[in-house]
């Protein structure tokens, strides 16, 4: 593995959301009392799973902290005390998926994993992304949209991997060229793709295995 990816790697979740989690504040003086901890980790599972469905229900969009909160059965400083924003929300919800994605990333199999030529690798992740995109993509959408896609960790993540692989194809301007390699993976563009113009996902597939294969072709010899 490279020290590139070494670097990317975090030891726990992609994402930080901040702050202590519910109702996880101690008193001062004491430890945190059982109860507390319990009640804490049953309004977390209650806002993730009522959020789930609203981000999946209506435009990632138009989701707010105060339906977030009704749909739970929280108050909403329960809410605020557990996250910041509805984004900050959807983030914790993809969370696991991406991590289970960046663990193959690491220590799977090839063409996914390492041991494959990057052209190889670099179409394998754009395949294992699609299929990320189109289980997961109100989600994505509630996460990641606009600039704010690119300060996510899961993003930092997908960066050093690509150009990683990149570096290894021998690519002129790594740190140019990564996140053009990664631009026909935003949440927006896969939505417009899918769900305006109709194409589906094989297509939009092939398409990405090309330009990998175009992107990271052997320079030519003689």
């Amino acid at each position: 593995m490279s020290d590139d990816e070494q670097r990317g790697r975090r030891p726990a979740s992609v994402h930080r959301v901040g702050g202590p989690l519910g109702d996880l504040q101690a008193p001062r003086g004491g430890p945190v009392a059982p109860r507390r901890r319990a009640d804490a980790v049953r309004n977390r599972a209650q806002i993730l799973a009522a959020a789930e469905r609203l981000f999946g229900e209506q435009d990632p969009r138009t989701v707010t902290m105060d339906r977030i909160a009704k749909a739970a059965g929280v108050g909403r400083a329960t809410l605020y005390r557990s996250f910041p924003d509805p984004p900050s929300v959807a983030v914790a919800l993809l969370d696991e998926h991406e991590r289970l994605l960046q663990e193959q990333l690491v220590h799977g199999s090839p063409p996914l994993g390492p041991g494959a030529p990057a052209a190889e690798r670099l179409s394998a992740f754009y395949l294992a992304m699609l299929d990320l995109l189109e289980r997961h993509l109100p989600l994505a959408l509630g996460a990641e949209v606009g600039p704010d896609r690119y300060t996510t960790g899961a993003y930092g993540f997908w960066r050093v991997h690509v150009r990683t692989l990149l570096v290894d194809g021998g690519v002129p301007d790594p740190d140019a060229a990564v996140d053009i390699a990664l631009a026909p993976l935003a949440p927006e563009l896969y939505r417009f793709q899918r769900h305006k113009l109709g194409i589906s996902r094989d297509r939009i597939g092939a398409s990405l295995t090309s330009l990998a294969r175009r992107l990271l072709a052997p320079p030519p010899t003689g």
